[in-house]
């Protein structure tokens, strides 16, 4: 399995190079912080599975990987905006079977 990042609600007067910029910045900072795109996608799902769980019911690891994710993402995020200035722009990850 793989993933897609796309670039989603960015000004209208950015141009293509640059939002494809700003994917390729924040797909790059997710995977340097966790790992081959497997990694990614296994962080992702322990922080999918942890918002729609009772925190009670997740094990010390799930949460863990929750956590990992919280914390790569802003990373990335911050990365990935980081040209584009003040915006609602944001980053949305599709997992591709």
């Amino acid at each position: 399995m793989t993933y897609t990042i796309t670039l989603e609600d960015c000004p209208y007067s950015i141009t293509e190079q640059a939002k494809h910029n700003a994917e390729t910045k924040f797909q790059r900072t997710l995977e340097r912080n966790l790992g081959e795109p497997e990694d990614v996608l296994q962080v992702y799902r322990a922080w999918q599975n942890a918002m729609e769980t009772d925190e009670s019911e997740l094990s010390t690891h799930e949460k863990t990987l929750a956590q990992k994710w919280v914390e790569a993402l802003y990373k990335a995020q911050t990365a990935g905006l980081s040209e584009l200035g003040e915006c609602e722009a944001y980053f949305d990850l599709r997992v591709q079977r």
